[in-house]
């Protein structure tokens, strides 16, 4: 009896580390997804508060905490947020042409999520953590200004009714 007890106790123990596991990587997921939601605010706000004339996306990490382009210094990003699936903030920088444009995470683990909210729709059908980018979201479009309408008949070179 003693031993089927054991063994009871001991499939229960296993099932129970199994539902902790998955649980604590959702979490970390979760956690994952809105460091990196920090990091793509911050990136396109360097973007959009670039003095002209000056690179639009930073050299370092360090250029989000505190951008020195300007005369009093604009912080980007409050702090360097920590990667919570290695717990480290040794992120992996996306630097197409030298300089800072996204980031993703060292861990190659598979996720659990697939399905993604529409600003996390690029990360969707991923095989590793080490594949979700966060990168600017692209600035939005201006509208095109529309033609001013005519005020008055004489504004357009359009003589008035009753003058010849």
């Amino acid at each position: 009896m003693v031993l089927f007890a054991m063994a009871a106790i001991g499939i229960t123990l296993a099932s129970a580390g199994e539902v902790w596991r998955t649980a604590s990587l959702r979490e970390k997921e979760a956690q994952l997804l809105f460091v990196g939601h920090q990091f793509r605010l911050a990136l396109a706000s360097y973007r959009d508060r670039s003095p002209a004339g000056t690179p639009d996306t930073p050299a370092t990490l360090d250029d989000l905490l505190m951008d020195k382009r300007f005369p009093t210094p604009v912080p980007h990003l409050r702090r360097l947020w920590r990667d919570p699936m290695t717990n480290s903030t040794d992120w992996v920088l996306v630097k197409p042409a030298g300089r800072i444009t996204g980031i993703r995470t060292r861990h190659s683990g598979q996720p659990l999520r697939t399905a993604h909210e529409p600003r996390d729709a690029a990360l969707s059908g991923t095989t590793a953590y080490s594949q979700w980018v966060f990168e600017a979201e692209p600035p939005p479009e201006t509208p095109a200004p529309a033609p001013a309408a005519p005020t008055s008949p004489a504004a357009n070179n359009i003589p008035s009714r009753g003058t010849s």
